[in-house]
């Protein structure tokens, strides 16, 4: 397969190495705060193997992010003028603590439980409208097929009811997908109660019109892994040039880094007794939160680490992926919304203390997330993958036809 000349990534392919590099960050709203802390920690561990200039994008070969984490995902592989990165991992937090509190400004006073309520029964929370400005003044009228390596973000189309997946694969194949990553982004973080769907449509150079009605991409994928993989997968069977001759299954050449934007299971906040009692209002809108909307979003997430988890166990590649996830949120900071000074500083700190955390896996018999004997701490597996992405984009850079080894 001939290869795009906008989608040539700045990493070599696959085909070159020994490895096939994943990055996947979930949904979360503000609790995107915690990803962005763990990213800026593990570019800061590639720069220090490779040069101030490495960025992310050099050495995944995908980047997948659905909701928030779509939004990092098109910061991180973005174009600036001089084709690299529009933003470095380290400007992501900043732009959260600066722009969410604009996204979801808070109703105060005595009578803010009311209007908040009022708000989620008539309609979206929030109307939106700085959410999409702020997103198509930093990305422009940059798109799909121009990232600076291969992302996947998930959608939900209300109107056909089946996920629509932006894939820079599949739009090789199907040019009317090319859209423009503010308009992904916008559709891919429209969270059902919090913020509107999102209808655009786009032409491509045939003048071939295609429509999307879409929602938040956690209806149907809050953590991306396993979408990412299925991309890759797709391609190895259509013997894409990039992956041949990697075999479809070969889950030992996958190198996955997987990150959460926490959870709040030890609170144990709802209860069967409770639950039986309540009604779509409740389901919507209960002690400030949303049930229906975490219950799903958890759901799914979960149901990813837990397949992968066996899957990279029992073909004994379970060193090759990393699920970085806090359950223990309590609080405000389990909000998706609360954008205050304040919830916000503490999500900061809640990332920094992640990584402090010792590294855990899913344990396949029980389900739960249970510390790895020996493991060390987040960061210190953060480190070992960093190194193991620094060598494998090396060895690629000198088995390339080009022989080029990238100086930053």
């Amino acid at each position: 397969m001939e290869r795009n000349p906008l989608s040539v990534p700045q990493i070599q392919p696959p085909t070159y190495g020994n490895l096939i590099t994943i990055l996947s960050i979930d949904g979360g709203g503000i609790r995107g705060i915690i990803p962005a802390t763990i990213l800026e920690f593990l570019e800061s561990q590639l720069q220090e193997l490779d040069g101030e200039e490495a960025r992310l994008a050099d050495y995944f070969d995908v980047i997948a992010g659905t909701s928030t984490g779509g939004l990092v995902t098109a910061m991180l592989t973005a174009p600036d003028e001089n084709n690299r990165p529009l933003f470095a991992a380290k400007d992501i937090k900043p732009f959260y603590l600066e722009n969410c509190p604009k996204i979801f400004p808070q109703e105060r006073g005595p009578f803010s439980a009311i209007a908040n309520l009022f708000k989620t029964i008539t309609g979206p929370k929030y109307d939106g409208k700085y959410l999409h400005k702020i997103i198509k003044e930093k990305l422009g009228t940059r798109r799909l097929s121009q990232t600076l390596t291969s992302v996947v973000i998930p959608t939900f189309d209300i109107r056909q009811l089946q996920p629509t997946i932006f894939s820079s694969y599949e739009v090789r194949n199907d040019p009317t997908m090319n859209a423009q990553l503010s308009d992904i982004c916008i559709s891919t973080s429209a969270a059902p109660t919090y913020l509107p769907t999102y209808y655009f449509k786009d032409e491509d150079k045939e003048g071939n019109i295609r429509e999307f009605n879409l929602t938040d991409g956690g209806v149907a994928a809050n953590n991306p892994t396993l979408l990412a993989i299925s991309e890759i997968t797709k391609q190895a069977f259509k013997k894409n040039q990039d992956f041949f001759p990697i075999k479809p299954m070969d889950y030992g050449r996958f190198l996955v880094i997987s990150i959460g934007t926490g959870a709040a299971k030890i609170e144990q906040k709802y209860t069967a007794h409770k639950a039986a009692k309540w009604g779509a209002i409740d389901w919507i809108h209960n002690e400030g939160s949303t049930p229906l909307v975490s219950v799903f979003t958890q759901a799914s997430a979960d149901m990813v680490d837990l397949h992968l988890g066996v899957v990279f166990q029992a073909l004994h590649s379970e060193d090759n992926y990393l699920r970085i996830q806090d359950d223990t949120l309590t609080g405000t900071v389990s909000s998706v919304d609360i954008a205050t000074k304040e919830n916000l500083d503490n999500l900061v700190k809640v990332g920094e203390e992640l990584l402090k955390k010792p590294l855990s896996r899913v344990n396949p018999e029980t389900g739960l997330t249970e510390p790895v004997k020996s493991g060390g701490t987040n960061a210190e597996a953060l480190k070992k993958f960093a190194k193991l992405l620094s060598e494998e984009r090396k060895l690629r850079d000198q088995r390339s036809p080009q022989n080029k080894v990238v100086k930053y």
